[in-house]
């Protein structure tokens, strides 16, 4: 079982080049990738869902890129002299309508806009590339290490639910037969409260049988314990299962709700109650299983 949620990190050299890569991960009904790419480096979109996509099949995942290069070496230093004599002029210009006379420095003209410019030579695309797809393989093993931890954590927890959940399924089961007898009892003590002793035993025993035949929950009783077996074989599964549980979490939902709406019991109405807090807490850490 993993989680849906992690992230990774790496940092890799190809050439001049460095390449860093940031995953963050969180729950999602599907794989949806977001690449946060500056328009320089859009060439490589292609490359990181492709790693992506090979490796994870549910999630969120926020994918930032960032490149820089390690030898300065080409970086050229470009000044436009006649924009810079511009600069110059039309601040002398400036000072003789106001009357205050200040020459611009030459550190205050270099920072004049277009005046410096430093330009790079082209991008390598295929050495940022080669280090891209390192760097997304490293990221993306970090990714899927610490979504296993997480899911073991979720394991763990889910474990504790359902064992709760099956706990209360047997306290229902083992109330159930009480239901009619109960009933059974009330009904003969209104009839002797309202004088009706000479009422035949077999009309008691069939109103009895009618409202034991209406408040029967065997079959829910039986499929709640099935949708927690399966349950308990998805914990130990490998690959995507998430999907699968959110289901049978429904499927369970539905059982508690017939058997709260059939028992007309308070004790069973109590015990559906806890019951479906247990499959509500299910639902919430089901939903980042991957």
């Amino acid at each position: 079982m993993r989680s849906m949620t992690g992230c990774g990190r790496s940092q890799q050299r190809e050439g001049a080049w460095e390449v860093t890569v940031e995953l963050k991960a969180v729950n999602h009904r599907f794989l949806d990738i977001a690449c946060r790419l500056p328009r320089s480096l859009s060439f490589l979109e292609e490359t990181v869902r492709k790693a992506l996509s090979a490796r994870l099949r549910r999630g969120h995942v926020d994918v930032f890129v960032t490149v820089a290069r390690t030898d300065a070496s080409d970086r050229q230093v470009q000044v436009d002299e006649a924009l810079a004599a511009a600069y110059r002029d039309a601040a002398e210009r400036l000072a003789e309508v106001l009357g205050r006379f200040q020459r611009l420095d030459l550190a205050q003209l270099m920072t004049m806009e277009g005046v410096v410019t430093v330009t790079e030579s082209d991008m390598d695309e295929e050495a940022v590339s080669a280090a891209c797809r390192r760097a997304m393989d490293e990221a993306i093993h970090q990714l899927c290490a610490m979504r296993e931890r997480e899911g073991e954590s979720l394991r763990a927890d889910l474990t504790v639910h359902l064992d709760a959940s099956a706990a209360l399924r047997e306290k229902i089961l083992l109330r159930a037969p009480g239901v009619v007898e109960d009933y059974r009892a009330r009904l003969q003590q209104r009839l002797a409260q309202l004088g009706a002793e000479d009422v035949e035993p077999q009309r008691v025993a069939q109103e009895v049988a009618i409202m034991a035949d209406r408040c029967a929950i065997d079959e829910e009783l039986s499929r709640l314990e099935s949708h927690i077996g399966q349950l308990r074989v998805y914990l130990d599964a490998q690959g995507e299962t998430g999907k699968k549980m959110d289901f049978l979490i429904q499927e369970m939902n539905r059982e508690a709700n017939t058997i709260g709406s059939k028992a007309s019991d308070a004790q069973i109405a109590q015990l559906v109650v806890d019951l479906k807090s247990e499959i509500e807490k299910l639902r919430e850490q089901v939903q980042n299983v991957e």
